[in-house]
């Protein structure tokens, strides 16, 4: 009761003061000025989004390596705009030797590309030249697309996968994972309009949510595993892979399902010419599938409060973190439904598949094996379904404002970090892996406000701004505002926003509304600043049974610190600090009482290190 009356007062009190607080750009005060998104952090009376219903045919070749397949796209204008063209987006054309790039390619990396055999729209044929064509292609309509209307979009393409394999392409000559693989409708928005934003590699992606019923036709002895459900296991299973697939998804133990010695003798498909696997997927930003014919296959599943999850993960026969993977992400999916977020699981699969990309697919993770080391195979699992909720279930742009995603992703593997390894390990872990990459570097672009565009960033401004300090702009509010109010507020927001498409400013009016708080302050002080971490004790006087002290927050950030006093005796006291004494300004001055000797003060921010710790350490 509290926070919804709280809230509502917030919010009518104070909705001017949000937009004048914040820097907005003209797109999105426009978006605010139709209506279509709200100032208290709701979408607003007016908001909408398109979406489509995507059926495809896929056929893949391991001999030529060549995806072909056939669509129709049942596409949903669901603006008030009259759209005079159509943006195709075809990622994968970043393989195309003439297509902009962020990194150097090999000649394993390049190939061919796309190449489209038939298009039309609305039953009208459309030449077109997919030379021309990179990684999206603005098609001029000869007869727009209607607001409020479905259109019939049909194309027939192939492509090549390219033999060098990082989120997709080739594994090995009998493994091939399919990410990005058919062509789609980009999204089309209430505050940018047609997204035309090139695809180069490195950022990530931006998607409609839509519908999938797919066919995936390869020859017999090859397993396919997707994004969504297996709809006809009995028509391209044996009966004895069949009845262990089956039994995987209500069971809790791991079941090898297709084993080394069941795939020699050809004991796992239908022994047809051809198998055909189908899929299913609802209100999903993507469908990916990936497909082996040397692969082993283990799968489980886990209870949630509302459903089963079936879990599956499919590797090189031997490979000993992958052995362990279908446990890991039972572990991880319970985990996240029950903690952080604190909000079920929403989708009814997982699995993964051993390829070179640490990357996350609507149900689907492509993980590098690290056989050597558990800890840190297990935390790419961790973080990889963590994107389950970023971007997957919040539909964010991760191509423009990836520390929506990237940033609450890295929260998250750290919060359950510390508890599938204990905090002392866990924070080295995670300061050695994430945080020293940050705080060594002092170049401008890591002290870029976060707020900045993430295809405007290179590779070191792009990791700290994607990844680490929105993690620690997050994880510091959750210290400010304690764990009860931090999980209800941002459990407002993924209510407000699932399934749809929230900017950073619906973010931070929703986190706003939902604490019955302005941070408006707070965001400034993370996202729209230059601010780094940086504390100094910049005095410290003992009088009486009073430790006096003066700390300057040289960086800016506001970040929550423990004063830890050591006494002559070897003693030790804590005091936490929370990061809302940043609020007003940049010195904290504060009287500990003291009972002994003092021998030294320190200032300790744990994971959030310091750029100068000399002098954050005074001896008496």
């Amino acid at each position: 009761m509290r926070t919804i009356v709280t809230s509502i007062l917030f919010v009518f009190c104070s909705i001017q003061t949000f937009s004048q607080d914040l820097y907005t750009p003209r797109n999105i005060v426009k978006a605010y000025e139709q209506k279509t998104r709200s100032l208290d952090g709701k979408p607003g009376s007016n908001y909408w989004q398109n979406s489509g219903d995507y059926t495809i045919d896929f056929n893949v070749n391991p001999t030529t390596k060549v995806v072909s397949g056939n669509e129709t796209i049942i596409y949903s204008n669901n603006s008030p705009d009259t759209l005079k063209s159509a943006v195709i987006r075809f990622v994968n054309n970043v393989h195309k030797p003439t297509s902009p790039r962020a990194a150097k390619a090999s000649p394993d990396f390049l190939s061919e590309g796309l190449k489209i055999k038939s298009l039309s729209i609305n039953g009208e044929t459309y030449t077109v030249n997919s030379e021309d064509w990179e990684t999206f292609y603005d098609l001029k309509l000869n007869t727009a697309l209607l607001p409020n209307s479905k259109n019939t979009i049909k194309i027939e393409w192939e492509f090549p996968l390219s033999k060098q394999s990082g989120r997709e392409g080739q594994i090995d000559e009998t493994t091939f994972f399919c990410a990005y693989a058919y062509p789609r409708i980009s999204v089309y928005d209430d505050y940018n309009g047609w997204d035309k934003l090139p695809h180069n590699g490195r950022a990530e992606f931006y998607n409609d949510f839509s519908n999938y019923n797919i066919s995936v036709t390869v020859p017999k002895n090859y397993i396919v595993y997707a994004t969504g459900v297996l709809q006809n296991a009995e028509e391209v299973l044996q009966p004895g892979v069949l009845k262990k697939f089956k039994y995987s998804l209500i069971s809790n133990q791991v079941i090898h399902v297709a084993t080394k010695d069941d795939i020699e003798k050809q004991k796992v498909t239908k022994q047809n010419d051809f198998n055909t696997w189908k899929f299913k997927a609802e209100n999903i930003t993507d469908f990916t599938f990936g497909l082996s014919s040397t692969y082993v296959w283990d799968a489980s599943s886990v209870k949630l409060k509302s459903k089963r999850v079936s879990t599956q993960a499919t590797y090189n026969a031997g490979t000993k973190d992958f052995e362990k993977y279908v446990e890991w992400e039972k572990y991880s999916i319970k985990w996240f439904s029950e903690n952080w977020p604190g909000i079920e699981y929403p989708f009814p699969t997982m699995t993964g598949f051993q390829g070179f990309a640490d990357m996350e697919y609507p149900m689907m993770v492509n993980d590098t094996a690290i056989p050597d080391d558990f800890a840190d195979s297990r935390q790419t699992v961790d973080h990889e379904i963590a994107h389950t909720y970023f971007p997957f279930m919040m539909g964010t742009n991760e191509a423009r404002y990836a520390f929506m995603d990237e940033g609450w992703v890295t929260a998250f593997e750290y919060l359950i970090g510390e508890a599938e390894n204990g905090k002392a390990f866990n924070d080295k872990m995670f300061t050695d892996f994430r945080v020293k990459k940050y705080i060594n570097d002092p170049s401008t672009e890591q002290d870029q406000p976060i707020i900045s565009m993430s295809s405007q960033l290179s590779g070191i401004g792009y990791g700290s701004n994607a990844y680490i300090k929105p993690a620690f702009a997050y994880l510091s509010l959750k210290d400010m505002l304690g764990d009860q109010l931090f999980k209800e507020t941002l459990h407002y927001y993924m209510n407000t926003w699932k399934g749809k498409h929230p900017t950073p400013w619906d973010f931070f009016y929703s986190f706003n509304s939902g604490s019955g708080q302005n941070l408006n302050w707070f965001w400034n002080n993370w996202f729209f600043s230059n601010n780094y971490i940086d504390l100094k004790i910049k005095s410290a006087q003992v009088s009486g049974n009073n430790l006096n002290l003066a700390i300057e927050n040289v960086g800016g950030f506001a970040i929550p610190f423990e004063v830890e006093i050591t006494y002559q005796d070897g003693k030790i006291s804590k005091k936490h600090i929370t990061p809302e004494i940043w609020k007003n300004n940049k010195l904290y001055q504060t009287a500990i009482e003291v009972n002994q000797n003092v021998k030294s003060v320190k200032i300790d921010g744990g994971i959030f290190m310091d750029y100068t710790p000399n002098d954050n350490v005074y001896t008496f």
